[in-house]
Order: C-alpha cells, then sequence, then structure tokens
C-alpha cells in the first residue's frame, strides 16, 4: 500500500502464514510483528533502510521471535509494546497503553488495546487521509483471532473499537487466513453474495500468488460474520462455532 510518494508498507510472507508488515518512508522503516528476523534484515540492507522501530502488537512466538537479531543490527532501534507485557515481550525498550499516542515516520500513532486473543494485544492506527491500522491477530478478512487468553465479551468489545473507526481505514493483519474463514462464512451463509463474490477474489489473487491482505473496514463490514454480529450471543456462537470448523 501506498499512501505517498516516500512512504509504502511492504508485506513480507515467513513460516506458514504469517505475514511481517514493513513500513518505509525514505531510508528509515518500521517492522510489525518480526516473526523471523533474516527476510527483514535481508529486505531493509537491500532497500538500504534504516530500522527506526519494532511494533509488537502481543507475545507469541511467531510476532516477536525475530526481535533479538533484529537489535543486534539495529542497536538503537525502539520496541514498542504493552507496559503489561515486559515478562513475556523482554526487548521493549518504550512501552505504551491504551490512548498513548507515538510519533513514528512523522505520523502520530494511537495505540488502541484490543483484548481477546491475548491478554493484553495492542493495534496501532495512524489516521491520515487513508487511515491504517495494524491489527496482529484479532481482526482477519473475514475471520477474527481465537480467543487464547481472554473472554468471548473481551473480544467482541475489542471488535467494536475496531468497527467504530472510518469505513475506509485499511487494515494489515498478521496472517494470511482469507480464503479459509470465506469458506466457514459460505457454510454458515451459503446464499451470501457478497462472500461468495469475495471468495471469488481472493482466489485470483492466490492463484496469481498475491497477498489477499490488506483489507478495508467498508468491506468487512459486509462479509466478515464476527463483525456482523449485533449482540454477544452471536458472537459468541460464531467464535465457537469457527473453533470446531473443519
Amino acid at each position: 500500500m501506498e499512501f505517498n510518494k516516500e512512504q509504502t508498507i511492504i508485506g513480507i510472507r515467513v513460516l506458514s502464514d504469517n505475514v511481517i508488515w514493513l513500513w518505509r518512508k525514505n531510508n528509515s522503516a518500521v517492522v510489525i510483528d518480526p516473526a523471523l528476523s533474516q527476510p527483514v534484515i535481508e529486505y531493509l540492507k537491500t532497500h538500504n533502510l534504516y530500522l527506526k522501530a519494532i511494533l509488537q502488537t502481543h507475545h507469541h512466538h511467531d510476532h516477536i521471535g525475530g526481535t533479538r537479531e533484529l537489535i543486534k543490527e539495529w542497536p538503537k532501534v525502539k520496541v514498542i509494546a504493552s507496559a503489561k507485557e515486559k515478562d513475556r515481550i523482554p526487548f521493549q525498550n518504550l512501552s505504551v497503553k491504551d490512548g498513548d499516542k507515538l510519533k513514528l515516520l512523522d505520523e502520530e500513532v494511537h495505540v488502541i488495546e484490543v483484548i481477546g486473543h491475548t491478554r493484553s494485544h495492542l493495534a496501532f492506527y495512524i489516521h491520515n487521509k487513508v487511515p491504517i491500522l495494524f491489527i496482529g491477530d484479532t481482526l482477519f478478512s473475514a475471520g477474527c483471532g481465537r480467543i487464547f487468553e481472554g473472554t468471548y465479551k473481551q473480544m467482541y468489545n475489542s471488535l467494536k473499537k475496531i468497527k467504530s473507526l472510518p469505513k475506509n481505514t485499511t487494515i494489515y493483519c498478521a496472517h494470511e487466513y482469507t480464503k479459509s474463514n470465506l469458506l466457514w462464512a459460505l457454510d454458515l451463509e451459503p446464499e451470501n453474495e457478497n462472500i461468495k463474490n469475495k471468495l471469488i477474489e481472493v482466489e485470483k489473487k492466490i492463484a496469481l500468488k498475491e497477498l489477499t491482505i490488506p483489507f478495508l473496514l467498508e468491506e468487512e463490514l459486509i462479509i466478515n460474520l464476527f463483525l456482523r454480529a449485533d449482540n454477544l450471543k452471536r458472537f459468541s456462537y460464531l467464535r465457537a462455532n469457527k473453533d470446531t470448523w473443519v
């Protein structure tokens, strides 16, 4: 995604389905949820970029696994993570909480706590002409994160926070789960033309070896069953159903 001539966001595929996002401006970069270090190091050095900051949405190893080696390459890098996670994200040197604001690459970044997947999951929101959200594992295209440490109510309320953002927000999640999520949604709503059409679009991208993410909030409000859930009971049913879907 490009939001002006100098700034770009690049997705690097790693592991089986992770995507590491690199937000770059001029000769500087911010990396979000580095599962591995080597692909990030190679990209930054190939493009002569200096790593300014690492944004960590939560503590899972497939989101922080590359941090130690990145710090070795760029010792002055800011490692930004939840103040509640100092024990589980040990390399953080800038601890933040819900409502904090940061200045990165000349943009104001808002910290939003989105509990559910883990007990202190963070999202990072940049509000400009093309607002963007780095959401980690809280929301996926046509899906949402599993609830490992939080409660259904916490995740439901976190999704309500996301729904309140501008509809033209572009959302960068950390996994490529789109096709699987759409197939599940079609099991529940087999006549839903919006979901059918989205699946066709996604399958074309996959055939071309393109990422199916990021995605627009406006579209997700139409195709994402979790975002469409209008009460906690409905959301809880959907999450439990997805957990057992094969």
